[in-house]
């Protein structure tokens, strides 16, 4: 009978430890998972998306030219176009410090500074800034950028725009076609009323013809950056969460929920022991007065 009772007294002892022993690893493990993911929220809207007729910076491809053995030093643009963006976003809590520090790379690397936008108050305070560098220096100015605060996030996408460049030159082309036609039969004359028609539509195309010159004007070689979009945020810098730490906060989660499971379970079982020994009281009693009533 002792050995038995000590058999399961100690079988029950195992279920429980491992069941503290669950509950204290699933916590620990989801501090890990919930801090990981906190930090990784905080930044995730992109303040640009927003903001519509923002420059576009394109550059093209540099073809290096070679002569027999000896290399040409010169790098020749070619028909290759490309659209090359970084975005970071940085937290800090020396935020006019660091404002400065940004504004002073960026003017040391000959960028241009083509958007900026400040929101915010003191200790909770923004800057957006988007800057066009050369492409030669983007890179290095992307580095820079990068150590200048808590980097939260970054990003760089590279996209080709070399089909979009050849589509404007064609629209260009057919439009000068289209106007110099159009101009050839304004010189031939006809009633006013046709006049006015024909000079309306000449207006028209000229119209059209200057939107398409804006647009392949930021192909040009002379307006050729890479755009850096810069978001930073004022803040208290976030601090490592030691190991010691939490475990205790694991260790006093996995307590409070394992008393509050092990009482309800004691409860539970006490609850159905009682129903139990009533039913089989009144099994007993039904049998007395079957007897009885026999």
């Amino acid at each position: 009978m002792t050995t038995t009772f000590k058999a399961r007294f100690w079988k029950i002892g195992r279920r429980f430890t491992g069941l503290f022993v669950l509950l204290f690893m699933f916590r620990l493990i989801y501090g890990y998972i919930a801090t990981d993911a906190n930090i990784g929220n905080d930044y995730s809207g992109n303040f640009f998306s927003s903001i519509d007729n923002l420059r576009k910076n394109y550059a093209s491809e540099k073809v290096v030219m070679k002569g027999g053995d000896v290399q040409v030093a010169s790098h020749i643009a070619s028909n290759q176009k490309y659209e090359k963006t970084a975005s970071i976003k940085t937290k800090t809590s020396e935020f006019e410090k660091d404002e400065k520090i940004l504004k002073a790379k960026s003017k040391s690397f000959d960028a241009v500074i083509q958007y900026e936008q400040s929101l915010g108050q003191k200790s909770n305070r923004q800057i957006h800034l988007l800057i066009g560098v050369n492409p030669g220096l983007f890179d290095n100015l992307y580095n820079e950028l990068k150590n200048i605060g808590v980097i939260k996030a970054t990003e760089i996408t590279k996209v080709d725009k070399t089909n979009e460049y050849r589509q404007l030159n064609a629209k260009r082309a057919s439009i000068e076609k289209t106007l110099q036609s159009l101009n050839d039969l304004k010189s031939k004359g006809g009633q006013i009323t046709d006049f006015v028609s024909l000079n309306e539509k000449i207006l028209e195309i000229e119209e059209k013809a200057q939107e398409l010159g804006v647009e392949l004007g930021n192909f040009d070689t002379e307006n050729e950056f890479c755009t850096i979009k810069l978001s930073m945020y004022e803040g208290a810098t976030d601090k490592n969460i030691s190991f010691i730490h939490r475990v205790k906060v694991a260790l006093e989660w996995t307590i409070k929920y394992f008393a509050i499971i092990s009482f309800t379970t004691l409860v539970l079982s006490m609850a159905i022991f009682i129903l139990l020994l009533i039913i089989d009281k009144l099994k007993v009693i039904s049998a007395i007065n079957k007897k009885l009533n026999g």
